[in-house]
């Protein structure tokens, strides 16, 4: 079966996560969805965002992967497009095996 992965961006600050799960579960209820917290990492901005022991920073970069029929993740994109900066997703073809 043929279906599209989407990758989101964003970081902590821009307190979005919630908000985007309760679209892509109750809304769009894509197949699948995953988030990752990075450790470290920088955008546009240049500025770099990290976790220490000693410095716990609250703007880490947070990416939301899910995937479903490409139909089904349009509509989804379509409903995030208020919440996700422009320039802040990527998608590609992928299988399901």
């Amino acid at each position: 079966m043929n279906v599209t992965v989407a990758r989101v961006y964003v970081t902590e600050g821009d307190h979005v996560l919630k908000q985007a799960l309760e679209i892509l579960h109750d809304d769009v209820k894509v197949r699948g969805v995953t988030c990752f917290r990075g450790i470290s990492g920088f955008g546009a901005s240049g500025e770099m965002h990290s976790s220490s022991l000693l410095d716990l920073s609250l703007d880490l970069p947070i990416v939301i992967e899910f995937f479903d029929e490409p139909p089904i993740v349009e509509q989804a994109l379509d409903r995030l497009a208020g919440l996700i900066p422009s320039g802040h997703v990527i998608t590609f073809a992928a299988n399901l095996n």
